[in-house]
């Protein structure tokens, strides 16, 4: 049986605005109309002999991964939760040390969150052709058959072909310039580096304690304290944060004897940019695609995206156009890799549009801030079934509740009392609440705050189901 060990850290900054910071491109249905990239990864695992995954994802990411696992019928899987980014090699360390003191010495299937992958035959053909190599105590990766010479990526020199299936690994190789990855591309040898692995666990933790103890050890200290939170594993913060950062690759497979590449022809895309995205997707007559409510006329081979409200083009070509809540984004298609300097200049200028969208999911549901001043700001807030915000006080701000629609259970300092629609309830400034949906359908109501300051952090949390601070 496989271990999936799904890999969902990174911020996708080239994707913005859509993936920001707090909900990055993996949790987002960027290629399918329904699934997320995560859920799309999750479900290519049908019809294999799988235990439930190991997700290893940013502590701030942890409710919108635990949500897509349970719209996918694996709420019980488990969650690592990184305090902090240290790349791939100490990332997959904490699973296999995990899957080693769990399992009797599992096969590790590692995989990204955020890729597209077209054709799951074969991919799941590629796994049968990779597994007896694994067992064996080979460590394999997954390289992409390329389709033209590219230099986004890193490559993978075939070396011998082996008896079961697959290649020795001659060579790993940088990103080449556009001369050399021509030569790849025409010599037949050399593969894209996919970043996806099937090794055991104690094998990939033997070569990484071979080449980088350093890490090993850090990772094994991180676990001696780990916490269980309902699903989730919180490694001890400071021991993990002394971890090098280093990527698999340069820890492990470039330096073992015993890798092994299996090649990989299954519609594959890392869905890097927005070109990327443009290339996968469908399109209409005119090369373009477009997504929400859109109107062209007389424009080719673009992108558009509207979220939120109609967005028209005349005579444009070669462009991607995102509309979000509160931005936009024009870009010429050949230049989309440069969208990431822009997300640096607003991160350099303190403003906020990197981090989340206007709607910002909670464990408890989503609230979308559609109106704001100087001492007032009006939100859009949804509870889930069942589901309730932390006991809570704000020392500068009232709020006042509308409820739109559902019924609402309100602890209002020492009453608890019901509000169901068209009705509405006072929270003085100071006073301890709590807000809970206690029916079977969603509950929606209009918050209006008012006070001196109004930003996130004036939430003194009392009491919180979902163990936040």
């Amino acid at each position: 049986m496989l271990y999936p060990v799904i890999m969902a850290g990174g911020n996708g900054s080239r994707l913005w605005p859509l993936s920001r910071q707090l909900n990055p491109k993996q949790f987002l249905p960027l290629a399918d109309a329904t699934l997320t990239m995560l859920q799309a990864t999750l479900d290519r695992l049908s019809g294999l002999e799988t235990a439930l995954p190991s997700l290893i994802c940013n502590e701030q990411h942890r409710f919108l991964a635990a949500e897509q696992l349970r719209q996918m019928g694996m709420e019980q899987a488990n969650i690592l939760l990184e305090p902090v980014g240290r790349n791939t090699a100490p990332a997959i360390a904490l699973a296999a040390l995990q899957a080693v003191e769990n399992a009797d010495d599992p096969v590790l299937l590692v995989l990204a969150a955020d890729h597209l992958i077209r054709d799951v035959d074969a991919f799941h053909r590629s796994i049968e052709v990779a597994l007896p190599q694994a067992r064996a105590g080979k460590l394999v990766t997954f390289g992409i058959v390329p389709t033209h010479a590219e230099t986004g990526y890193g490559y993978i020199e075939q070396g011998d072909a082996l008896s079961d299936g697959g290649f020795a690994v001659s060579r790993f190789v940088e990103k080449p310039d556009e001369t050399t990855a021509q030569e790849y591309l025409e010599s037949g040898r050399y593969l894209w580096n996919s970043g996806m692995f099937m090794f055991k666990a104690s094998r990939y933790l033997e070569e990484l304690g071979r080449y980088r103890s350093d890490i090993l050890d850090a990772c094994r200290a991180s676990l001696v304290n780990a916490s269980q939170d309902m699903t989730f594993t919180r490694v001890d913060a400071e021991a993990f944060a002394a971890c090098p950062d280093d990527s698999i690759d340069y820890a492990v497979m470039e330096q073992t004897d015993d890798a092994v590449v299996v090649p990989l022809d299954a519609g594959w895309s890392d869905i890097g940019a927005w070109s990327a995205l443009w290339d996968v997707s469908d399109k209409d007559v005119d090369g373009n695609v477009v997504k929400g409510d859109v109107l062209n006329h007389s424009s080719r081979n673009s992108y558009i995206h509207a979220d939120s409200r109609l967005v028209a083009t005349v005579g444009v070509d070669d462009l991607v156009i995102v509309e979000t809540k509160d931005a936009v984004l024009v870009a010429h298609r050949d230049r989309v890799q440069d969208v990431k300097k822009v997300v640096e200049r607003l991160k350099a200028e303190g403003r906020s549009e990197h981090l989340n969208h206007r709607e910002v999911y909670r464990p408890w549901g989503v609230y979308d801030s559609i109106d704001n001043g100087q001492r007032y700001q009006v939100k859009r807030i949804t509870v889930k079934p069942g589901a309730k915000l932390s006991v809570q006080k704000h020392h500068h701000r009232a709020e006042h509740w509308i409820v739109v629609s559902g019924t609402a259970k309100v602890t209002n300092g020492d009453k608890t009392y019901l509000v169901t629609e068209n009705q509405s309830t006072y929270i003085p400034v100071g006073q301890v609440h709590a807000l809970e949906n206690p029916g079977v359908i969603p509950l929606e109501l209009i918050e209006v705050q008012s006070g001196s300051y109004l930003g996130e952090d004036d939430i003194v949390r009392l009491e919180d189901k979902y163990g936040r601070t």
